[in-house]
């Protein structure tokens, strides 16, 4: 039940008003309901995927906290581990590593015939396993204590507004605000911003990253013969259509969540105002960014055991986080890119980010970071590695060609509308609050606003187009 359809309008239109209609004690309880709703409407047969974690996490984390046996916890812990990460690569990664298998021993001469499992990939998977995980490992390291509430705990696990795409939320931020049965409903000026957000995340997706999808499609589709023009153009296309997609996805979440009395985390901060790789990552996808930091960088040793082996953790961080992202080898080259660009930063820089606003002065560091992430984008959106080589070689030679002026000049356009949209975002966002004689009317508000919304799917140009994030 994509967000940008009418099928999720009706049904939010059905839920919240009600969620905030049943006494407070059972609201969880509808939350889970409409959760479990919202994620069956693709499958309802990966629902028993979303019931496996939540028993199992619930019961190891309970488990978990009785005991004081160091090795008892760890063994309970990497339970979880198998339990999660092994659901993972059964739907996700066996085809992957059964073909990769099998090229390997074609290569020594070998004949092989691998074991291909056809099944479909569970929309949001990767998100929610390591939402659970993450539960499981605060509770080993003393950070959180476990829930005896099984049915906030499933909340916690199946909370639609962001089980599919993020952001990762961990438990002792968003399990304490689920918990709060007694959440109060949002006022007018609280509703007014929820549906901002979910108006300007609706943009960004239906307008953004809808409409440059297809400017981008044809540019890397001809990258064989495409000029460099054209190929650049699909580029910097990707470019914002992943984060128009990705981004506007979190602002419709969040908005979402605020009209259930729910605040989930920010996970974009205007990346592409980066000045350095270790901004970029401070701005982009926080939330992953954070859950690498914490439960794979540092379990590594992060800095702690000298340069060499932080290089090494650098690297083995962000190679698995491409592997995360999808189950091809392009995925995980773009993850050793990032990875090796973080190296490469460290070694000639301080490897902090900046703390004050990027000014004027910074336009050219600027534009060196957003080079080296827009190369690596490459991978990530090229469907092999033939297609990455044919559109970088053809920018590097500057290959001629064609050029679709239309194109080009449409990225322009939705690229000065990225920047327009940020800037006003950041400026709304750091606004205080509206006086009560200066509010429109909440009726009027919230007709503005549907009408809005209505509009935006009505015209998002005929069936919802996915969300990328959805095939992770």
């Amino acid at each position: 039940m994509p967000f940008n359809s009418i099928a999720f309008a009706v049904f939010f239109a059905i839920v919240l008003p009600t969620y905030w209609a049943t006494p407070a004690r059972y609201r969880n309880a509808v939350l889970v309901v409409a959760s479990w709703v919202f994620y069956g409407w693709w499958d309802w047969r990966f629902l028993s995927l979303l019931l496996i974690s939540t028993v199992v996490d619930f019961s190891l984390g309970i488990r978990m906290e009785s005991t004081s046996d160091l090795r008892r916890r760890r063994r309970l812990l990497l339970v979880s581990a198998v339990v999660n990460l092994g659901l993972l690569a059964t739907f996700k990664y066996f085809g992957f590593f059964a073909d990769s298998f099998a090229v390997l021993l074609e290569g020594f001469g070998l004949e092989a015939d691998p074991i291909t499992l056809e099944v479909i990939l569970p929309v949001g998977i990767s998100f929610y396993t390591f939402q659970t995980l993450s539960y499981t490992i605060d509770i080993m390291r003393g950070r959180i204590a476990a829930t005896r509430d099984i049915v906030a705990f499933a909340a916690y696990v199946s909370y639609f507004p962001q089980l599919v795409a993020g952001p990762i939320e961990r438990a002792n931020q968003l399990l304490p605000r689920i918990l709060d049965v007694e959440r109060r409903f949002p006022d007018a000026a609280e509703r007014m911003a929820a549906g901002r957000l979910i108006i300007v995340g609706l943009a960004k997706k239906v307008v953004l990253a809808d409409g440059v999808a297809g400017i981008v499609n044809r540019s890397f589709e001809d990258s064989a013969e495409a000029g460099w023009v054209t190929l650049m153009a699909g580029v910097v296309g990707f470019a914002i259509q992943i984060y128009g997609d990705f981004s506007g996805y979190t602002d419709i979440a969040r908005g979402v969540s605020r009209f259930f009395g729910i605040e989930l985390s920010i996970n974009f901060t205007q990346p592409y105002l980066s000045r350095n790789i270790t901004e970029f990552w401070r701005r982009w996808h926080i939330s992953l960014s954070n859950w690498l930091r914490d439960y794979l960088y540092i379990s590594l040793g992060g800095n702690r055991h000298g340069v060499r082996k932080t290089y090494r953790n650098l690297m083995l961080t962000m190679l698995l986080g491409g592997l995360w992202h999808g189950a091809s080898w392009t995925f995980v080259v773009w993850g050793g890119l990032h990875g090796l660009y973080l190296v490469v930063h460290r070694l000639i820089g301080s490897g902090q980010a900046p703390d004050a606003p990027p000014t004027f002065t910074d336009i050219p560091r600027i534009l060196v970071t957003n080079v080296a992430v827009f190369v690596a984008w490459v991978f990530f959106r090229a469907e092999s590695f033939g297609q990455a080589g044919e559109v970088l070689a053809g920018i590097a030679t500057f290959r001629s060609g064609p050029v679709a002026g239309g194109d080009v000049a449409m990225v322009v356009v939705f690229a000065t509308l990225m920047v327009v949209t940020d800037l006003w975002q950041r400026r709304r966002d750091e606004r205080p609050t509206d006086s009560p004689a200066t509010r429109p009317h909440p009726m009027l508000t919230g007709a503005a606003l549907g009408t809005v919304l209505v509009a935006l799917v009505l015209f998002s140009g005929g069936s919802p187009v996915p969300f990328i994030y959805f095939q992770f």
